[in-house]
């Protein structure tokens, strides 16, 4: 499969971020794991073992200890500088370095997005879990940046009568859902949830993606730098098709949340076509009662 996404590129973007922390650049990751502790609240059971993948910060790890209902956490990283001197498994992108059926719970926030092979990484995560062990994720979905995808795709036209792509493709919601379903993960449930931020100007944005560690990684993109010529305009198209009343301008990052059961016999499951003991038309046509 062609790769879209550099990875070791991604990595040393995120690695080069660690080395230069700027406070408040975690914003959705923090937003990430808040979501993360209601959903997992909302789950009526406890878990004996779980893996975090590759998070990139003990965010994920808090929210599980803090949860009460794991009882024991292994955080898997890409490269020990996550970890920070933390216990923790060093394993390569796209791998779940488990074995088979040892694992109750799986998590994983804001990485897939730079994976080239989600289908397989989600595969590998289902072989890990036991029946009726669980997977919770999210990740960057589709439309996110899609107003400095827009602004610098019209830039770069009309100042040099043509374009590369400088933000990668994202996963939508509906995908997400089939994978889950291709992955063999049973019950599937994939929706979104649109986390819009507001800067003074493009630029503000693209500093904020420089201290996130989340500028461009694409396999495929421009090798021609961009020009200071080409960031001025798209400023300004940003600001003529992206602002607000008070002058600042939006960006959006839809997180795509995925959740998945490993299947077990215990499980819900569908009634067979004809099997059910009223019809759909006799409800539709009695709606006061049977």
């Amino acid at each position: 499969m062609q790769p879209i996404v550099d990875t070791s590129l991604w990595l040393a973007h995120k690695r080069r971020a660690l080395a230069h922390p700027t406070a408040g650049a975690d914003f959705l990751m923090r937003r990430a794991a808040e979501e993360l502790a209601e959903r997992l609240g909302a789950v009526e059971r406890k878990f004996d073992r779980a893996a975090v993948l590759f998070c990139q910060t003990p965010a994920a790890v808090d929210v599980l200890a803090t949860s009460g209902k794991v009882t024991d956490i292994v955080r898997v990283e890409a490269d020990a500088a996550f970890l920070d001197h933390a216990a923790g498994l060093v394993a390569p992108l796209e791998t779940v370095p488990f074995e088979p059926e040892s694992l109750d719970l799986a998590v994983s926030l804001l990485s897939l997005q730079a994976m080239n092979d989600i289908p397989g990484m989600l595969v590998q995560i289902r072989r890990a879990l036991k029946p009726d062990g669980l997977f919770l994720g999210a990740f960057a979905g589709a439309g996110t940046l899609s107003e400095l995808r827009e602004s610098l795709l019209a830039a770069e036209t009309e100042l040099y009568g043509g374009a590369s792509p400088r933000v990668i493709p994202f996963t939508d919601v509906r995908d997400a859902g089939a994978l889950l379903q291709r992955a063999g993960l049973a019950l599937p449930v994939a929706d979104v949830e649109t986390v819009t931020v507001r800067y003074d100007s493009l630029f503000g944005l693209m500093a904020d993606l420089r201290v996130m560690g989340e500028t461009s990684a694409l396999v495929d993109r421009s090798r021609r730098p961009g020009t200071r010529k080409l960031f001025a305009r798209a400023a300004e198209i940003y600001a003529e098709r992206f602002s607000d009343a008070d002058g600042r301008v939006r960006a959006s990052f839809p997180i795509v949340w995925m959740s998945g059961w490993a299947p077990d016999a215990s499980q819900q499951k569908p009634l067979k076509p004809g099997s059910a003991k009223i019809s759909l038309k006799t409800i539709l046509e009695n709606p006061g009662g049977h």
